[in-house]
């Protein structure tokens, strides 16, 4: 049964009446701003929908403001879910934040099942409650718009052609065996090649530190895609086989097998096309694969090139921040294809209308937005001053244009946009997203933005 809030005494009022000494001030704005009835509709509704009956049988829940708050907390210092229960649980002020009090207070699992339940669209949900508190509360307006483009790394390893191909011979081979217990062994028991397969890719980690020895790698690499290609045929032959038992099995078994049996024709297609890809590279020399598989865990994970010295290539998401003035982020979208950043100048500014019902006074972007029909796009939705500072060579009358105070002020005030996301990065772990999926990407950066609103709008007004 779902809960909206938690009804215990507080256990202030039991053990220490003068403990609010103990909160610190930036946590007490915090408890303060969250304390709203529109933030925990949102989680209750959407607990609501999980099951049928949940608003009026079954065992008492997690309260709605209970999830809320525990989320807060754990993007607000970066813990994990077994660290944030860990750290509610031993802490008195965490207690009274998360609204515990006397009660028990969830467990890691619980939390995890809950934040998975909430899904994108919640936390988006979410976010736009919270940029109208900022409205309400006066700390931003809408006059001003930055915007800009950053990479969201996801939770792989550097992908390689090696090992990729020994993670599909680990995943498929693991996966066969689980089978195997169920189903019994065939007229040969599944193999398992992993010393082998290791054995190849330490060969082709020697063999590619130098350019002399380029035919012992292209040895190596034909040995470790035959032994890939052998575990290939024996998941297809596994997958015959399970579907066979699957007719006679009983209930539960056949709920095992159907599962490993999705598993197996989801990974076997991505071990294919790694295969292809290798081959594609290492024997014919052709580096241009597209829709090049980068992880079988993640495998909407992209390469993506920013321009940056240390870090020239990025394997993640392309994600579009875009901001107002007090560091309030407005906007976030996560983009399953990298687009152009041209193509996302006019979005942004939809966007910004729709939350504020006006155009910005002052809309600006790096060069990468630049574009004769973006600066029309927003003279035309009522900005006065577009800053997009303009690619290629530029005639005396634009370089006259970029000179005037207004546009140079404009394009330092856009520079805090990068600084924004490096904060982000830093404070939230925007860097990495720990979270697993499309939706778990969507999630780790919208739940990072709220956390920062909040911050921005508990400094932006003060002390309680």
């Amino acid at each position: 049964m779902v809960r909206r809030r938690q009804r215990e005494r507080s256990v202030w009022e039991v053990i220490l009446p003068d403990a609010d000494k103990l909160w610190p001030a930036a946590l007490r704005r915090l408890d303060q701003l969250i304390d709203d009835e529109a933030l925990v509709e949102v989680i209750a509704v959407a607990l609501e929908r999980r099951w049928a009956q949940s608003r009026r049988r079954g065992r008492p829940g997690t309260p709605a403001e209970v999830v809320l708050r525990m989320l807060v907390l754990k993007h607000l210092y970066r813990w994990s879910y077994a660290e944030l229960e860990q750290e509610v649980r031993a802490n008195l002020v965490y207690r009274a934040f998360a609204r515990i009090s006397c009660d028990a207070g969830p467990d890691a699992k619980t939390i995890l099942k809950i934040a998975l339940a909430l899904g994108p669209t919640v936390i988006q949900r979410l976010h736009q409650r919270v940029v109208e508190l900022a409205i309400e509360a006066g700390v931003t307006k809408g006059r001003r718009m930055r915007v800009d483009t950053t990479v969201v790394e996801t939770p792989i390893h550097y992908p390689t052609d090696s090992s990729l191909l020994a993670d599909g011979v680990r995943v498929v081979t693991r996966t066969m065996k689980k089978a195997e217990t169920l189903i019994g062994r065939g007229r040969r028991a599944v193999r398992v090649r992993a010393r082998q397969v290791t054995h190849r890719v330490l060969e082709i980690l020697h063999a590619a530190r130098s350019p002399k020895t380029h035919e012992a790698l292209v040895r190596s690499y034909r040995r470790l895609l035959g032994t890939t290609r052998a575990v290939v045929r024996e998941a297809e032959t596994m997958t015959r086989r399970i579907a066979q038992r699957v007719r006679t099995a009983d209930a539960r078994t056949r709920r095992d097998l159907t599962r490993l049996q999705a598993r197996l024709r989801a990974t076997v297609p991505m071990v294919r096309r790694v295969m292809a890809q290798t081959a594609q590279r290492v024997l014919h020399g052709d580096t241009h694969v597209p829709d090049k598989v980068l992880s079988l865990f993640e495998p909407h994970t992209e390469a993506i090139r920013k321009g940056k010295l240390v870090k020239p290539t990025e394997f993640g998401k392309l994600v579009t921040i875009q901001e107002a003035e007090h560091h309030i982020i407005t906007a976030y979208a996560v983009h399953a294809h990298k687009p152009a950043d041209v193509s996302l100048w006019i979005p942004a500014l939809d966007a910004h209308v729709d939350t504020f019902g006006h155009a910005p006074h002052l809309a600006t972007g790096d060069r990468g937005f630049w574009s004769t029909a973006n600066e029309q796009a927003a003279t035309d939705r009522g900005v006065r001053r577009v800053v997009l500072p303009r690619t290629g060579r530029k005639s005396p009358a634009r370089r006259a244009h970029e000179r005037q105070r207004w546009f140079r002020n404009g394009r330092r005030w856009r520079v805090g946009c990068e600084g924004r996301i490096s904060l982000l990065k830093r404070r939230h772990g925007l860097h990495r997203c720990l979270y697993h999926g499309p939706d778990g990407i969507e999630r780790w950066i919208g739940l990072g933005a709220i956390t920062s609103n909040l911050l921005a709008i508990a400094t932006a007004r003060g002390s309680p």
